[in-house]
């Protein structure tokens, strides 16, 4: 047997969001991070629909390690908007699936500081209140850093104070491990991977297409971006086939 089709049986699509909710009509530019929560139940119900299972990083890791195998998707969203919470959380418990929301733990209960200038906009985060209730509805919380900074721009001790910092403020908060981590912008060099891997992290996700393999690197994890223009037909092909593996 060659390794392509081994390769396909084990494939494991890693969704990428960021807001589930309307794209406001005023903002300018990156209305693709924002799928209408219409669009977003539509899609975990064709998951459901054909047999999968959307799962969060950590219930995932056992396929993303090759020990277990099945029709999964996993499910993550990007900086821990409260759209997440209040427009996500119940369609993802509807189907009984689990998802990872990566918060920015130095803007919990505010805004999106990074780029509200850059987009003209700004998207509330959820506050530590409301991240607690998300993980008590059975979903994960991962890391995203303290302020989402480009991470190949830190000083080692910069990089040491986003990565493992944010570890901590969320493990202090949460009162669990947090065990996921997710690379801002998806930027991310050989330095950077080295200080999420040492900071304890099982896993840590990029913005790379592709879906992920049993055996690649863990700490360097592709995923598929669903963005706002994205009908149900092209999201199928984006997730349930080898689209975004040939466009990687």
């Amino acid at each position: 047997m060659t390794a392509a089709p081994m390769q396909r049986a084990t494939a494991v699509p890693i969704l990428m969001y960021h807001n589930i909710a309307r794209a406001p009509r005023k903002l300018p530019r990156w209305r693709s991070l924002y799928v209408s929560p219409g669009a977003f139940a539509r899609q975990m119900w064709l998951l459901r629909r054909l047999g999968y299972t959307g799962l969060s990083m950590t219930a995932a890791m056992p396929y993303l390690r090759g020990e277990q195998q099945g029709r999964i998707a996993v499910i993550t969203l990007d900086d821990g908007y409260l759209d997440n919470l209040e427009a996500a959380l119940p369609v993802l418990a509807h189907h009984g699936f689990s998802a990872t929301c990566y918060a920015v733990s130095g803007q919990l209960g505010r805004y999106n500081a990074w780029d509200a200038e850059l987009l003209g906009v700004r998207k509330p985060t959820m506050t530590a209140v409301q991240l607690r209730q998300w993980q008590q509805a059975g979903m994960e919380v991962g890391a995203h850093t303290r302020s989402h900074p480009h991470l190949t721009r830190c000083t080692d001790a910069q990089l040491r104070e986003e990565i493992e910092g944010s570890k901590h403020d969320l493990e202090d908060l949460l009162g669990q491990p947090v065990r996921q981590f997710c690379y801002p912008y998806g930027d991310a060099d050989e330095r950077v991977v080295a200080a999420a891997r040492e900071a304890g992290y099982h896993a840590a996700t990029t913005t790379h297409r592709g879906r992920a393999f049993a055996g690649m690197d863990l700490w360097r994890l592709p995923r598929i971006q669903v963005a706002r223009h994205h009908v149900l037909a092209k999201f199928a092909v984006k997730t349930l086939s080898a689209y975004e593996d040939r466009r990687a």
